[in-house]
């Protein structure tokens, strides 16, 4: 089974400083029929404007993913954390029992990031953080391991879930195939470019729910993809 998700349908929120395109409902957009997608809570597809950000605010029993997709990403934190990081590389924060944050661009470009929410399998964990430099290369035309909850996976990020993430670059005219087995479900993100998936036409910034159904993803153009991909919602 498959449903399309329009990025200029989806729920936004526009500050001046900050132009945010929200997959599932938050903040001012509530929608009871898009709350999540299993443990996949929040998608945000943020774009910040430079000298501006996320002021230091709490989090807890979240797994948060920073995916940065242009600009300079800065992060604080209360665990003496301070990181800054580019195109292509992610962060990672386990919030637990409760951390204090901060995401800033201190750069003079726009910074674009996509913010996703993971629900963990318990609450109550120590809060950790970690980021991870990864080198574009690793995904050009091939699904790049960015995170799990699986100890077996090559993914470097290690979280509290059942999930795993995937990024990809496929060249144009390339295709990927993406495997959602039986009790499997994924959420796939067209970050950039053009992608025929099944029949549908993805422009940048679409997405595509797919639940146990192994799907080819064809690049029109250029197309920068993350997949999400977890046990299906019961």
């Amino acid at each position: 089974m498959l449903t399309y998700f329009d990025y200029n349908k989806m729920g936004r929120g526009q500050h001046g400083w900050l132009d945010s395109h929200f997959h599932f409902s938050f903040a001012e957009y509530f929608n009871p029929d898009n709350i999540q997608f299993g443990v996949l809570r929040v998608v945000n597809d943020d774009r910040v404007a430079p000298g501006t950000g996320f002021d230091t605010h709490p989090h807890r029993d979240m797994e948060i993913i920073s995916y940065v997709v242009e600009g300079e990403l800065t992060h604080e934190d209360s665990m003496k954390n301070k990181r800054t990081l580019t195109r292509g590389q992610v962060q990672y924060m386990s919030a637990g029992t409760g951390i204090f944050h901060s995401e800033h661009n201190l750069g003079d470009k726009l910074l674009r990031f996509l913010q996703i929410w993971i629900l963990p399998d318990q609450k109550g964990y120590e809060p950790n953080y970690g980021d991870h430099l990864f080198e574009w290369r690793e995904r050009t035309d091939k699904w790049l391991p960015v995170a799990s909850g699986d100890d077996s996976s090559p993914a470097p990020i290690r979280i509290h879930a059942d999930v795993n993430i995937y990024a990809a670059e496929i060249t144009g005219g390339g295709e990927l195939s993406l495997p959602v087995s039986a009790g499997r479900q994924a959420y796939l993100v067209l970050i950039e470019g053009a992608a025929q998936i099944a029949g549908y036409a993805l422009s940048a910034g679409d997405a595509l729910a797919i639940t146990e159904e192994n799907v080819r993803v064809t690049a029109k153009d250029t197309a920068h993809i993350l997949a999400v991909e977890m046990e299906r919602s019961r």
